[in-house]
């Protein structure tokens, strides 16, 4: 059937060509979005990548699978953008509130969580047998983060190596690279890698219980209990704004000045994202007694603690399906 549709594609049947394609949509968005750390960025990437291929279809000799000269394209797409000045996002404005020196200015601005509902379509045989990381902590904003550190190359080598498992061989077939340079970028990626700080949580109901005091004490702005539930090495991030908080002490400092200049959280709509606990923020107008989305927060959980949150603005929500409104 695979080569019966190649051959109509080829042929200019549209619908051959979606039928083609269709099976690899998901996880090559995903593999745009952890080369780029921007859905939106991953969504336009796959989109050009898709229109390439239909383009190019004439010249696929089938000297390797669909899957991996559709992977040849997205992955060269992802380093054309990564090489373009364009992708910075615009300055944003500070918060609305005095909030306290920032520990050091965001590096990953342009960072954006990934639905898991979107995890659902990708093939369970993935990642290939030479994968050094398993698919949750491959998708984790922690592991994102630390990717969209490395430098194209090495990006693109990693996440072909390690996270979906081709080969060395393989790999410099599909940069255009020798095999040497395939692995002296390896090696360079992970030892940045190695460094990076990618825990993962307990799971289970260990985990539900460490949620619930999170939002219990996110939502009544008591910052004691919440940065009780915090390691001590803990981040705060905000992107697209350019700062960040590390440490308890920062945290307390931080979200002690920003409750006393914001209304309480009224209600936290769960989603997930990035594999990991997500809610959609909302706070509840004085006057019309609604609830107005205010953004989503995304923790990441080291052993029996949270090692990050995370906060990111309204332009996420519709990829969550979050309303930007809702009945009181």
């Amino acid at each position: 059937m695979p080569d019966d549709l190649l051959q109509r594609a080829r042929e200019g049947d549209r619908e051959a060509f979606a039928a083609l394609v269709e099976p690899h949509r998901r996880e090559l968005q995903l593999h745009c979005y952890r080369m780029l750390g921007s859905l939106q960025d991953a969504e336009d990437a796959l989109q050009e990548t898709l229109l390439s291929a239909w383009i190019g279809l004439s010249g696929f000799e089938g000297r390797s699978s669909v899957r991996t000269w559709l992977y040849r394209i997205a992955t060269n797409r992802c380093l054309n953008v990564l090489r373009s000045s364009s992708r910075r996002p615009l300055p944003t404005a500070p918060l609305p509130v005095p909030a306290p020196e920032p520990y050091r200015s965001g590096e990953v601005l342009w960072l954006q969580p990934y639905p898991d509902v979107l995890l659902d379509g990708i093939p369970d045989q993935l990642p290939g047998p030479e994968a050094r990381y398993e698919s949750r902590e491959a998708i984790s904003l922690a592991f994102v983060t630390a990717v969209q550190l490395l430098p194209p190359n090495q990006r693109a080598v990693l996440l072909l190596r390690d996270v979906l498992g081709y080969r060395a061989s393989e790999t410099a077939e599909l940069l255009g690279l020798t095999e040497a340079a395939v692995n002296s970028a390896l090696a360079r990626a992970r030892s940045t890698m190695d460094a990076a700080d990618r825990s993962t949580g307990v799971g289970g109901a260990e985990e539900r219980e460490l949620t619930d005091r999170f939002v219990e004490a996110f939502t009544a702005q008591d910052v004691d209990a919440l940065v009780a539930l915090m390691t001590s090495d803990a981040w705060v991030r905000m992107p697209p704004l350019p700062f960040e908080y590390h440490g308890t002490e920062a945290a307390h400092r931080f979200f002690t000045a920003l409750a006393a200049h914001r209304r309480l959280i009224a209600a936290m709509v769960p989603v997930g994202a990035n594999g990991q606990p997500a809610w959609g923020e909302y706070i509840r107008d004085p006057v019309t007694g609604g609830l107005h989305l205010i953004g989503v927060v995304v923790i990441s959980i080291a052993g029996d603690r949270i090692n990050e949150i995370v906060h990111f603005d309204t332009t996420v929500a519709s990829y969550f399906g979050l309303p930007r409104t809702l009945d009181g």
